[in-house]
C-alpha cells in the first residue's frame, strides 16, 4: 500500500488550525504541531487581561477540536530546527518529523524596538499567559493604592499607561476604563477607582492608524467619553518601574509620567522558528522578519513549504501586505490546503487572493467601530456587530455559550467575574507565578 503524502503544520493557530480543517478529507497524512495544547482565540486576549472572560473561555484543546479527524494527529512540543533538503523539522528534545508538505503558521510575537530592557516593565499581550500578567497587574495596582497613604504614591499606583493605539491598545483602554469607573467602586474603601488615569500613548497622529481617519477620530471621541487620556504624536523614549518618559517625535522637552502599570500594545516581531525557517531556505524577509512568499505562499525555490498568517510578507495591495489579522491566518491556511490538494489530484488552483472581510474594534460597553470598507459605522450598532462575530468565530459550541452569558451578566451587572490574583502581590516585592489557574 502506497505511503500517504505527510503534511506537517507547525503552528496550532488561526492559520494552522484552519489548514488542518480544510485537509480533513483530503488523501494525505497531517501532522499539527504546536507548544501549546490549546487553540487561543486571541482577539480577545484583552478580555482575560482585564477581568472580563476566564482563559478557558476563549481557549479550546486542539485534539478536542480536531477529534474527528481520522487523518489528523496532534503533537505537542516546540519547532526548533529544519532540514529543508531532508524536509524534516527537528523538536527541542532531538525528534525528527518528516514532511512532504510543509505549513508553517507560527506567527508573532510583540516587539520593543531593540529595547528588551522594557519587557520586564511593559508586557505584551500574545498568549494566556501574558493575559494572566497583566491581569495580575492591573489589579495589583488597585490593591497598592488602597495601602497607600501618600497621594503621589496613589495616583502613580492608578496611573495606566499604554503603548500603542491599534486595535489591542483601544480596546484595552477602554477596558481599563471601564474597570474603573463601573467594576470596582464598591469594593475599595480608601481609594475612589473612578480617578484612574488611562493614559494611551501613540507614536503617529491618531488611533486606530490603519482604519479610515472617520473611524480614528469616532475612536478618540469615545475614549474620550470613557475617560482615556489620548497622546498621539508622542514616542516612548524610557520605561522604568517607576514609570513613562515620552517625548514628540521630533524632539522637544521630554515628559515624565509617573505610572507603575505600563502595558505594551505597539509591535511585533516574528516567531523564533520564523527565523529559523528564513535561514535554512534563505528566504528573503521584511522589515520585521516576516518571510516574503509567492502567490501560491510558497518559499521561492521551496514549493513544498508554505507560511501562512503573521508570519507570512504577501502583497495585497500596492502598497499594504496582507494584515496580521485572524481572517488573513484563515484565508492562508486555507489556500495552502487547497494548493496540497489540487497538486495531488493533478489540478490548478488560482493565486491566493486576500478577501477583505473588514476590521472592528471595540472601545467599551455599546462603544466601538467597524469598517466594511464600503460601510462605516461606530456607536452601539457596531459593539453589536462586533459581538455577533466574535461570537461566531470562536471555536466550540461550549466556549461560544459561556462567552454569550458572560457578556450578558457583564452587561447588566457592570462586573468582571475573572478577578483572582494569583500568587503574591506585585507591590510586595515577592516572586509571582503568574501561570495559575484562571
Amino acid at each position: 500500500m502506497a505511503r500517504r503524502h505527510r503534511v506537517l503544520i507547525v503552528g496550532g493557530g488561526f492559520g494552522g488550525l484552519y489548514a488542518a480543517k480544510a485537509l480533513r478529507r483530503a488523501p494525505v497524512e497531517v501532522t499539527l504541531l504546536d507548544r501549546k495544547n490549546h487553540h487561543l482565540f486571541s482577539p480577545l486576549l484583552y478580555q482575560v487581561a482585564t477581568g472580563a472572560l476566564a482563559p478557558s473561555e476563549i481557549a479550546q484543546p486542539l485534539r478536542v477540536v480536531l477529534r474527528r479527524h481520522a487523518n489528523t494527529r496532534v503533537l505537542l512540543g516546540e519547532a526548533r530546527t529544519i532540514d529543508a533538503e531532508a524536509r524534516s523539522v527537528g523538536l527541542a528534545d532531538g525528534t525528527q518529523i518528516p514532511y512532504d508538505s510543509l505549513i508553517v503558521a507560527t506567527g508573532a510575537h510583540h516587539a520593543y524596538y531593540g529595547n528588551d530592557d522594557w519587557e520586564v516593565h511593559a508586557p505584551g499581550l500574545k498568549t494566556l499567559e501574558d493575559a494572566l500578567l497583566m491581569r495580575a497587574r492591573i489589579l495589583d495596582a488597585f490593591e497598592a493604592a488602597e495601602l497607600q497613604t501618600d497621594k503621589a504614591s496613589q495616583d502613580a499606583w492608578m496611573s495606566f499607561v499604554i503603548v500603542g493605539a491599534g486595535p489591542t491598545g483601544v480596546e484595552l483602554a477602554g477596558a481599563l476604563c471601564e474597570i474603573a469607573r463601573d467594576a470596582l467602586p464598591r469594593d475599595f474603601r480608601t481609594i475612589d477607582t473612578k480617578d484612574a488615569r488611562v493614559l494611551l500613548v501613540e507614536l503617529t497622529d491618531r488611533v486606530l492608524p490603519t482604519y479610515p481617519r472617520s473611524l480614528s477620530k469616532a475612536a478618540e471621541r469615545q475614549l474620550a467619553q470613557l475617560g482615556t487620556t489620548v497622546m498621539t504624536g508622542t514616542r516612548v523614549t524610557k520605561i522604568d518601574a517607576g514609570g513613562v518618559t515620552v517625548a514628540a517625535p521630533d524632539g522637544g522637552e521630554p515628559t515624565r509620567i509617573e505610572a507603575h502599570t505600563v502595558l505594551w500594545a505597539a509591535g511585533v516581531q516574528v516567531s523564533s522558528f520564523g527565523r529559523v525557517l528564513a535561514a535554512a531556505t534563505d528566504a528573503p524577509t521584511d522589515r520585521v522578519g516576516r518571510i516574503e512568499v509567492g502567490r501560491d505562499l510558497t518559499i521561492s525555490g521551496h514549493p513544498e513549504i508554505f507560511v501562512v498568517g503573521d508570519l507570512a510578507s504577501v502583497g495585497w495591495k500596492p502598497d499594504r501586505q496582507v494584515p496580521g489579522v485572524a481572517q488573513g491566518g484563515i484565508q492562508g491556511g486555507q489556500h495552502a490546503a487547497r494548493v496540497i490538494s489540487a497538486r495531488l489530484d493533478g489540478s490548478d488552483v488560482a493565486d491566493f487572493s486576500f478577501r477583505d472581510l473588514g476590521e472592528l474594534a471595540t472601545i467599551g460597553r455599546l462603544r466601538a467601530v467597524a469598517d466594511f470598507r464600503r460601510v462605516r459605522f461606530s456607536g452601539m450598532f457596531a459593539w453589536l456587530t462586533w459581538v455577533v462575530v466574535h461570537i461566531f468565530l470562536l471555536i466550540g459550541l461550549e466556549n461560544r455559550i459561556l462567552v454569550m452569558v458572560r457578556w450578558g451578566w457583564s452587561f447588566l451587572g457592570r462586573g468582571r467575574g475573572s478577578r483572582l490574583i494569583t500568587g503574591p502581590p506585585r507591590h510586595s516585592g515577592g516572586d509571582r507565578d503568574d501561570s495559575g489557574p484562571g
